[in-house]
This record gives structure tokens, C-alpha cells and sequence, in this order.
């Protein structure tokens, strides 16, 4: 599996929405197809949980994500990371290869298998008024399957502790025998965790979201009947069903595959993917006239709840604009009149996009890495930042505040 598994056609993908902006006037909102629940009206955050160190325990037994080759420990030539944490609250941390910190300090990582990390992740959800996780969760039945079975039961008891929500998001990239497998993982694990509190349900059911039907690459070769029928058992067993699809799903064109509008409009949300797709707020702008608000009427017509995405920008690529880029994102996204926003992502160290706490200057990477920290454009920003910008983007979304374009947020308190 690939680290950049998402990552597709971004260049290309971005270039077709370079239409002229003209004088946007805001979108009159539709009612929802749903009224509020744990996904409709709310902020969810993609989850990894991914990261695990050599010696953590967990029965991957290596550095899982953190390394290109996991049997060693990650260094400059060994690494998978596009941005350096924010270790501060780790109760553990684990030493690799890298050098020092510029500040001196052992260049330390956390492991996801640890109850504290998590616990620390969803405790930051709770601070900041983010909603509901979406525990990301790749083929099972391999040997990253019996970690990725015990993560789901840590989110679980941290999602309860913090009272936040969490479902499962099924992604099926290279998962050959997924039409099979995939109804019975959800049968015999992961469908036990809907008896749990903070298990996430919309329009009281259960939430379960399957991630790259209809993508144009070899990922995800699947033909539209079989995924059809996926989305079909999983709503006969009673779910509401998410569909992370393609950011040209409603054209058949570019990322998305011709022949699947029926797969598309079978799902209870339309959730498109957007890393990679744009970098600048003015790009944003371009998504909200040519590709947002067609999608968000597409939606409407049939009965579908809209959940676009909101990301806070590569780090490394400088896309960041000291929150601006991910403010205009939310702007846009609640003047086109959207059910729900899916933040892309909580703890994606790997692609730099992650809101969860990450180094606030340069003295805190490692020494000649190379990795930008959240100042990279002269701006100090707090390590919780990001964080506290996706608080005030769900404050938006949920009519707490009044629509804006002017960012709310402070980069430090």
C-alpha cells in the first residue's frame, strides 16, 4: 500500500478547475436531505491511527508508516513523513535515526498503539469542538489486521472517554477480494462496535463509509456492479452509507471512472476527495463556482447529503497560508449550502496535512531534514492551530458564528 495512496492526478486535476471567479454571491442553502445527526451538521476528521514503533508491542512489530523499510528505524533515507509532530504530550516517545532536533533534543516519535496517544488525539477533538472520527481502515486480512482490529477498539474507548463520535471508513485501495471480504469484516468485527455510545449514526443508523469506488487508477480496478452491490448490503444491513468517491464524480471524467452515476447516487452522502486538488484560496474559489455548487445540486436532486472536503494544506508544498488556504475552504463550503464537512486529515503526518498538533518553529525538527514547521511563512503558529481553526470552521458550519471570509482564528492565542 502506498503512503500516497489518495494523491492522484493532483496537478492535472487542479489545472481543470482554472475558471475565472467573476463576483461570487452566496449560495442559498437547501434543506438537507437529513436533518442533523453525528455526520450531517458536523465536522469529521479522517483518522489514521497508523503509526506504530519498533518494540510499541503492537503485532505489526515495526515502524509502520513512519519508515519506508519498517524492519528499521525511520532517519533522513528512511523515512515516509512530510511533517514532524508536536511530541509535547506524548507520554512515550520513541528514539530513531534522526538527527537531534535543532534544539537539541532526541528526535522522538509516538506510536498510535499506545492508549495515550489516542486518548491524547480525541481529548484535542474534544477541546476544540471537533465531532465525529472516521477510523480509516484498509484490508483487514493481511498482516496489518490484527493491529488495525485493536485500533479500532482503542478509538472506541477513546471516542467514549472524550464523548466524541467515530465510525469505520472502509477504504478499498488494492484490496483485490474486497466485495467478499469487506461484508465480512463488517459482520464479524466491526459491526460489534455499533453497540458502543459514541458509535456515529445519521438518521438512527449506524454511519459506514466506503472510500475509492469509480477512481481512475489501477488502485481500484472494481466495475460498477460489484460495488453496487456493496453499498447496497451495507445499506440493507441498516446503515447510512458515505461514499468517499472521486472529485469529478458527478462527470464521469478525469479521477472518476465513466459508468458509475449509479454507484454514486446509491450513497446516502457524496463525500469527494480534494488532496492534491487544489493549493490556494483562489483555487478554492475556482471549486466553489465549477465543481462544489453543481455537486451540491446534484445532491440535492437526489436526495443526497452533501460532505465535501476541507484540508488544511501540505505543509511541506507551503500551501498553508497561515490558515487561509483551510479558512477559504470552510467559507466556501458553508456558502455552497453543504449537510457536512470531512476534515482530510487528523493525523496524516505522511502527506503534510494534518491538524493535529505539528512542530511550531524550526528549532523543533530534526537538523537538516529539510521539514518546514508551521511558521514556514514568517507567521508564528501555535501547535494546536490547525486544531482550533477546524473548531471555528464547525462554529460556521453550525450557524454558532455568522458566515465569514475573514479568518476568525488567531495563529497563537
Amino acid at each position: 500500500m502506498s503512503i500516497t495512496r489518495r494523491t492522484l492526478l493532483g496537478t492535472a486535476l487542479a489545472a481543470t478547475a482554472g475558471v475565472g471567479t467573476g463576483a461570487f454571491q452566496q449560495a442559498v442553502a437547501a434543506p438537507a436531505a437529513s436533518p442533523p445527526g453525528d455526520v450531517v451538521g458536523k465536522i469529521s476528521v479522517g483518522y489514521q491511527g497508523w503509526f506504530a514503533c519498533k518494540g510499541d508491542g503492537a503485532p505489526i512489530d515495526g515502524w509502520w508508516h513512519w519508515s519506508q523499510d519498517m524492519s528499521r528505524p525511520p532517519s533522513l533515507s528512511n523515512t515516509t513523513i512530510k511533517s514532524w509532530p508536536d511530541m509535547r504530550e506524548y507520554s512515550r516517545g520513541f528514539a530513531t535515526d534522526y538527527p537531534n532536533l535543532t534544539n537539541g533534543a532526541a528526535a522522538t516519535l509516538f506510536t498510535s498503539w499506545d492508549q495515550q496517544t489516542v486518548d491524547t488525539h480525541f481529548r484535542w477533538m474534544r477541546e476544540n469542538a471537533i465531532d465525529t472520527a472516521a477510523l480509516q481502515r484498509f484490508n483487514p486480512f493481511g498482516s496489518e489486521g490484527p493491529t488495525r482490529d485493536a485500533m479500532a477498539q482503542k478509538v472506541r474507548q477513546a471516542a467514549e472517554a472524550n464523548g466524541r463520535k467515530f465510525y469505520i471508513m472502509y477504504d478499498v485501495t488494492s484490496w483485490t477480494s474486497m466485495q467478499s471480504q469487506i461484508k465480512e469484516d463488517w459482520t464479524s468485527k466491526m459491526q460489534a462496535h455499533t453497540s458502543s455510545s459514541s458509535y456515529a449514526r445519521q438518521n438512527g443508523k449506524p454511519v459506514v463509509c466506503i472510500w475509492g469506488f469509480g477512481f481512475n487508477d489501477s488502485g481500484r480496478p472494481f466495475e460498477p456492479a460489484p460495488c453496487l452491490d456493496v453499498v447496497n448490503w451495507f445499506k440493507a444491513q441498516g446503515c447510512y452509507v458515505i461514499g468517499g468517491v472521486p472529485t469529478h464524480w458527478r462527470t464521469g471524467t478525469e479521477d472518476s471512472r465513466a459508468g458509475f452515476s449509479d454507484v454514486y447516487h446509491a450513497f446516502n452522502m457524496i463525500s469527494p476527495w480534494m488532496v492534491g486538488r487544489i493549493s490556494s484560496a483562489a483555487q478554492s474559489d475556482q471549486f466553489f463556482s465549477s465543481v462544489n455548487t453543481p455537486d451540491q445540486a446534484d445532491c440535492d436532486a437526489h436526495g443526497i447529503d452533501y460532505q465535501p472536503c476541507v484540508m488544511p494544506g501540505d505543509l511541506q508544498e507551503r500551501h498553508r497560508a497561515h490558515g487561509d488556504f483551510m479558512w477559504r475552504q470552510f467559507y466556501n463550503m458553508v456558502r455552497v449550502g453543504a449537510q457536512g464537512i470531512y476534515i482530510s486529515m487528523y493525523d496524516e503526518f505522511n502527506e503534510g496535512n494534518q491538524i493535529a498538533k505539528t512542530a511550531e518553529t524550526g528549532a523543533a525538527v530534526p537538523a537538516g531534514s529539510g521539514l518546514w514547521a508551521l511558521d514556514e511563512d514568517g507567521t508564528r503558529c501555535s501547535a494546536d492551530y490547525y486544531l482550533r481553526l477546524t473548531g471555528d470552521g464547525g462554529r460556521m458550519l453550525k450557524k454558532e458564528i455568522g458566515l465569514t471570509a475573514t479568518r476568525p482564528t488567531p495563529p497563537v492565542l
